[in-house]
This record gives C-alpha cells, structure tokens and sequence, in this order.
C-alpha cells in the first residue's frame, strides 16, 4: 500500500501516478483560468500539463509530482501560468526620489506589474545623504531616501494600497519599512492591507554582501520583531525576502547559492518559532529572491529543487501543516554577473536567456537586466528593452501554455536531484558547525551553525574559493565567455550612458538641511529617546520607529539612536 501524505500518494507505480493525474485534474478544474489563447502558434492545442502515459510506470514519480501539490517541483499552482503569468517587476532607483518617481511611472505604464526599490549606498548603510561616510555617493546605485519625505515623492501618484512594492535593503530594512509605512498612511491607506515584499535578510550580508550596520543577534532581534508585526498586523505583506542572488554573484555555485540561502530560510523559520509564532501563520511570509544564470537547465533544476526541499524541511523538519506554509515562492532576477562591458549587446541575448530560464523553473516574479547595468544605471531605452523581453516571453514563445514543460526529462530531473543531494550535504555540515541536534541553541540548530559559520569564515571561503575556481577556468580558456575571450572582434562602438551629476547630492542635501531645520526637533528628541528605551527593554520596536518616522526623524537619526545599545560589527580578517 502507498503511503498518502498531505495529498500526495508515495510511489512511482501505474496506479499511483493515475491518481496523482487525476488529483491534479480535479485541482485544475477548480482553480481560476486566464482568459487568453493557450494554442500554439499553429493553433494546436496544448494540454495544461504533460506526464507519463496511461499504465506507465515510472519509479521516484513521486520526488517530481504533479502541479500544485506536494512536493511541489512542478511549480505551486495546477494551473501553472495559466492561472496567473509571472509578475513583471523591475528593479529601480537613481538619484532622488522625485526621478525614481517617474522612472516607475514609465515602469508600470509599460506593463510592470509592481515595483522593486533600489536604494543608494548610503541608505543601505544607514546612513544620511549629508552624512561624511555619503559622500560622492548620493544617488549613484540607487535612491537616495533620507525620511518619510523622500518615501512619499518617491510613490507619489502611485496607490500604495494597490501596488505591490519590493524594497531591496536589509541592515536598515525596519526603519525603511516603517517609513514605506508612514507614507501609505499619509496617502489614507490603511496599512493592514499592504502587499509587497521587504528584504531584510541580514545573513546574506554577513555571507556575502556585507552591508550590516550591528551584530548578527541584535539584527535578528529586530527582524523577529518585524515578523511578529507584521504577522499581527500586515498578514498580506511579506517581512523577509531570503536573498541567494547576492550569494551566487560573490562567486558560489548554483547548488551554494540554493544550500546557503534555504539554510537562511530555516534559520529565519527557527527565529520565528523561538518567538513563540505559529509556523502556520508566518511562513507564508517567507519568499525567495533567486539569482538566473546563464547555465540554461542547470538553473531551471536549482529552482525545482528549491521547491522541493523547502516543502519537505518546511513539513516534515518544522511541523509545517498548510500548503502555503511549504511553499517557496520567489522572485529571480537575471545574473548582472554575467553581463559584460565587452560587446554590451550580447548582454540582451544573455538576458534574454536568462530570464526564460527563470520562467521555466516557474518563477513568482521576475527582474530582467538592461544591457548597460554592467556600466552605469539603466538609460531609459535599456530600461525599456530590458521590459519588453519579459513582454515577448509572456505574449509570444508560448511558455505559458504548458505547466512545467521541462519536467519529466531525464536530463533535467538528473540535474535535480543532483542539486538537491549536494544541497542537503551542506545543510548537513552547516548544522555540525553549530554543535548538531544535542547541543544548547538560542535560537535553533540551523541558525547556530549559520551564526558559527559567519564567525569561522566558512561561507566567505567556500564562495571565494568557488569563484577562484571560475576564474582560473576562464583565463585557460575551458570556460568561454562572447566577446572576453572568445569571439573578441567587434564593430560595436560604445553606449551612451546615464551619469548621475553631482548636483543631485548637492540638492539633496539641501533639501534634506531645510526638513532637519523646519520640523519639530523636540519631537524628533522624545521620539528617539522613546526608541532608545524600547531597544533597551523587550518591547517590539517597530511601532516605536514609526513614531520617530512620523516625526520626521532621518534613517541615519534612527539607525544611529539603536546602534547606542546595538553597537557595530567589524568582519574578522582573513586571509
């Protein structure tokens, strides 16, 4: 007899798979449909989902399943995109919050389905725009917001209420929240029904892209109280983002940028639950940000398999016992490593690739790079370019008539489960560095060994030696790359690009001089003095930044007033 889990019936044999068909028929039937065309371009028509034929057997059908059901490597959804497309959300932000503005007007005009905030150096540092540690930097790799006055020019004539809005930033990530908070407020939204996606994942930084501003335990002590918040408070909007994207572009491999970054996500699951949170209540506001390479199915394999490990960690390691609670649903976008400064436009074509990769694992929501952001900021017609691919797979390849097309393939499902297998040995080891099962943990025994990790330089070593590897692959020639060391000659000439002036910090703090000066500094004092006792006591501070928000305090005010009790953190050299 085959066992039945949550669904699901274990086993590869003909009768088994005829149920799991038939399970995912019913599913289908019942779910809502696209009103579009899902014929070929011939006009032959095209089944929702492919599987093994009637009476086949095929042994391990169950690890690759059915749509929309556990464990889930075909994709969340029995509908696959013919439910719902992929969202088209493009990240942005230059100069001040007046130019973004108008940069995600042209966004959303052009098809964008919700908005993704780049923010300048000195935010992701805490920092403001006329701090000494800003200089020469306001606006350059982003947004440069400074208070709840730069949030609101920056959604202006935008309805928060109706816009979903990712905030790429993790050190400062809760008072940058709470200022997004602040200005829905302003626009008369009420906040309980914001949706959008806020990153927050603070060990990423310590792995890979080092923008912290305290410790690791005081930043989980004020992520643990942004998911308590937002699970009472926002249930539609997601607190933490778990970010592999930054961990792949230091250099790891595809299966470390998958291990490091579900080991992030059970640790953030292991913090939640030492709150006292019921997983069913704040894993649905987990989700994923994924970096889509150039390596084709070996990408499409590592978002399968992060479906599939994620569902089974999520209910059979933490108890998890809703579909929504073993879902990982993330948003990818394309390698900005790859692009090259040589020979630009070939960077549409890797792009272009990159993307319908990301597509065929089944991505939630998907960022498509422009062809000079390995020079500068996007020109608005890079900007345009980089929209209209996503556009042309969506409307035209017919990549949204089928659910997981790929799936079933000897190649690709090998690809898989061998991603997955290396995977689970680093979770294995991730777990030994932090004392394993038997010994005392804070918090959990994953997040000891992340934690021990950090300290020990495993993860920087294991990226660093993974990108060396790379490296020395390409300069002997066994790695190619179009335009670096093959195929060099060209008669491209070089690309106009967007260069940030000088004046936009100029102007920004100017303007930022005339709010320090007209707003009410006496407020700002008692509101930061009330922020500092929160920090002190275990009382929840999101509700305390707000109010310093509200009162125009700067970011650099506020990161600056908990960083009293928090103090910094200076990364051990190594060599």
């Amino acid at each position: 007899m085959a066992n039945t889990t949550n669904g699901t019936t274990d086993g590869g044999g003909a009768a088994d798979i005829e149920a799991g068909r038939e399970r995912w028929q019913r599913r289908y039937d019942a779910a809502r449909k696209r009103d579009a065309d899902f014929t070929s371009l011939s006009g032959r028509t095209l089944q929702p989902v492919y599987g093994p034929p009637p009476g086949a057997e095929v042994p391990g059908f169950e690890r690759i399943g059915w749509p929309g059901e556990f464990p889930f490597t075909r994709g969340l959804y029995p509908t696959g995109y013919r439910g719902r497309a992929w969202t088209i959300r493009q990240f942005a932000g230059f100069g001040n919050a007046r130019q973004t503005n108008e940069r995600y007007k042209m966004i959303l005009a052009s098809g964008g389905g919700g908005l993704s905030v780049a923010f300048d150096m000195p935010t992701l540092m805490g920092h403001d725009s006329d701090s000494p540690h800003a200089l020469g930097e306001v606006g350059h790799c982003g947004v440069a917001v400074d208070s709840v006055a730069d949030m609101d020019l920056l959604f202006d004539g935008i309805p928060l209420g109706e816009t979903t809005t990712s905030m790429t930033i993790s050190g400062p990530a809760v008072p940058a929240f709470c200022m997004y908070l602040v200005a829905a407020e302003r626009q008369g939204v009420d906040i309980g029904t914001l949706n959008g996606t806020l990153q927050t994942d603070i060990f990423k930084e310590y792995i890979a892209q080092k923008e912290w501003l305290y410790p690791p335990e005081p930043q989980l002590r004020l992520i643990g109280d942004l998911m308590e918040y937002c699970a009472e408070n926002i249930p539609a909007y997601k607190p933490l983002s778990v970010s592999g994207y930054h961990i792949r572009e230091a250099g790891a491999t595809a299966a470390q940028e998958l291990a490091y970054t579900l080991a992030d996500g059970f640790g953030y699951v292991e913090l939640g639950l030492s709150r006292g949170l019921d997983i069913d209540s704040f894993a649905p506001g987990l989700s994923f940000f994924f970096d889509a390479h150039i390596d084709f199915f070996e990408e499409i394999a590592k978002f399968r398999a992060a479906r599939r490990i994620w569902a089974r960690w999520m209910r059979d390691v933490y108890g998890a016992k809703s579909e929504k609670s073993q879902w990982l649903r993330f948003h990818t976008q394309t390698a900005g490593v790859s692009l090259t400064a040589q020979q630009p436009y070939n960077n549409v074509v890797r792009t272009a690739v990159e993307a319908l990769a990301a597509v065929l694992g089944g991505t939630n929501s998907l960022h498509t790079n422009a062809l000079d952001e390995t020079l500068a900021l996007p020109t608005e017609q890079a900007a345009e370019i980089a929209l209209r691919t996503q556009a042309v797979l969506m409307e035209e390849t017919g990549v949204v008539n089928v659910a997981d097309p790929l799936g079933g393939s000897w190649y690709l499902e090998a690809l898989t489960d061998e991603i997955e297998a290396e995977a689970e040995q680093i979770f294995a080891h991730i777990r030994r560095m932090g004392g394993g099962e038997g010994a005392e943990h804070a918090i959990g025994p994953m997040t000891s060994g992340i934690l021990a990790g950090i300290e020990n330089g495993y993860f920087s070593s294991e990226i660093a030696e993974s990108a060396f590897q790379y490296q020395q692959a390409l300069e002997k020639g066994e790695k190619r790359i179009v335009g670096v060391n093959s195929h060099t000659p060209t008669v491209s000439g070089e690309l106009d690009i967007l260069r940030i002036g000088h004046e936009v910090e100029h102007e920004q703090r100017r303007v930022l001089a005339e709010r320090r000066a007209a707003r009410d500094g006496a407020a700002v004092d008692r509101a930061l003095a009330a922020l500092l006792e929160g920090v002190r006591s275990e009382a929840n501070v999101v509700p305390l930044i707000m109010d310093a928000a509200r009162a125009e305090a700067t970011l650099g005010e506020i990161c600056a007033t908990m960083g009293e009790e928090f103090g910094t953190y200076t990364e051990a050299p190594r060599f």
